[in-house]
């Protein structure tokens, strides 16, 4: 099997980041900066000559108004590349949020409020990923979100150099995949 190569996006930036509310499930739209984020985005990979094969975003909106802005071609929404499940927290203020061991992301804290086990949404993320880079793709373009990013990551790479990259709304993650296996590349941040 010949090399491939993954770019997974995060969204732009909406109206629960800047009021600093919890989204996993629930939605909120893109602002005016991250409409200009994914447009960035586009510029980059056009400016680079990148062109995909294949695009894919998660169900929710914010994920599919921002590859809507990076590329023109059409799309597959899927459910495996959806955020962490928040349960009753979601659209609540993220100070709520438990006090984490980063190398454990959430574990099953949200579980008990109705959310998803952080190892459940990790292993969804990375099926989703892997069915889609064993398709007949060499260049595939995902948006996906902030946390199902990093988890994914997290198998693949160390995920804390990716936090402290400045890694933010339309950071993009570029991975090779080859028999199998993902190999961290870059990031890219705007």
């Amino acid at each position: 099997m010949m090399k491939k190569t993954l770019y997974i996006m995060r969204h732009g930036q909406t109206l629960f980041n800047i009021q600093h509310k919890i989204q996993g499930w629930c939605d909120s739209p893109l602002t005016q900066t991250g409409i200009q984020q994914a447009k960035i985005a586009g510029k980059y990979f056009k400016d680079n000559n990148i062109t995909f094969d294949a695009a894919y975003c998660s169900t929710a909106e914010r994920a599919s108004d921002t590859l809507e802005l990076v590329t023109k071609m059409p799309y597959t929404r899927l459910k495996g590349l959806r955020e962490l499940s928040f349960g009753k927290f979601e659209g609540e203020p993220e100070y709520l949020h438990p006090k984490i061991d980063p190398k454990k992301h959430f574990g099953d804290y949200y579980v008990q409020f109705g959310g998803e086990d952080n190892q459940a949404a990790q292993q969804r993320v990375n099926q989703t990923l892997t069915k889609i880079m064993q398709q007949d793709n060499q260049t595939v373009l995902v948006v996906s979100h902030a946390g199902a990013m990093m988890m994914f990551s997290d198998l693949w790479t160390d995920m804390q150099k990716l936090r402290q990259s400045g890694f933010t709304n339309c950071s993009i993650l570029k991975f090779t995949y080859e028999n199998n296996k993902f190999n961290f590349e870059k990031i890219i941040n705007f």
